[in-house]
């Protein structure tokens, strides 16, 4: 599967580690990327590193910790989402995650990466630069900047979400530019549990899958939210 338009640039040989721990790492859970796939998550990594000396854009800089808290945090998401939701939205992208990597996966995805940073955004059209992603773009903005913007009012089959905020206020940020039948995707810790209260069951259908991140061992959870468009 070669989702770039032209040659994906050849990673640093100091990203060998990164690699292999992304590829034993998904097959672990039964995702197999193919060679372009990996090399494309390479580069962007490497280049997350390097711009992180100039702006703060993870805290997270050595590349075996990036290939497990990062892109393995996002691609295994994978066999939970909807892959037949095909507009979907990054809400907090900050680095790209998850939305980048999924998109690698999921080379039919319109997939738009939101974040307030400006910096942060500047990084992330650099990247889609060097890798010429078609169909996936980076737009500078607040979510509530979006609520009323007829290209983003209920347009998105989904929204992901990667620590970006606690469920409750994750459901009002994301809601309005949801389609009716739209899909909220909240990547969460194991501590999740406590901000499922009863007003949130009463405004989705939520759902739950744990999984547990190779090698690193942390406890994840994806939140699958449906809002219920009549309570909102």
């Amino acid at each position: 599967m070669n989702t770039g338009l032209g040659i994906t640039p050849v990673p640093d040989r100091s990203f060998d580690l990164f690699c292999e721990t992304l590829r034993q790492g998904s097959l672990e859970k039964g995702i197999c990327l193919t060679r372009d796939q990996v090399d494309q998550m390479a580069c962007h990594a490497e280049q997350l590193q390097k711009w992180n000396r100039k702006i703060n854009l993870t805290a997270i800089t050595d590349p075996l910790s990036m290939a497990c808290k990062h892109f393995l945090d996002a691609i295994l998401v994978q066999p939970y989402i909807n892959t037949q939701e095909k507009k979907v939205l990054d809400m907090g992208s900050g680095g790209g995650f998850p939305g980048l990597p999924l998109k690698l996966l999921n080379p039919d995805m319109q997939m738009v990466l939101v974040d307030a940073s400006q910096k942060k955004v500047n990084f992330l059209k650099h990247v889609i630069r060097m890798l010429e992603i078609g169909g996936i773009e980076a737009i500078h903005g607040r979510m509530e900047d979006f609520h009323n913007d007829p290209d983003f009012k209920g347009r998105f089959d989904s929204v992901l979400a990667r620590g970006f905020a606690k469920l409750e206020s994750l459901v009002c940020l994301a809601s309005p530019v949801l389609n009716p039948a739209g899909t909220i995707y909240a990547l969460k810790g194991p501590g999740v549990k406590e901000e499922i209260t009863d007003d949130l069951k009463k405004k989705c259908s939520i759902h739950c899958d744990y999984y547990m991140l190779p090698f690193d061992g942390a406890n994840r959870c994806l939140v699958r939210l449906k809002p219920d468009k009549k309570s909102s």
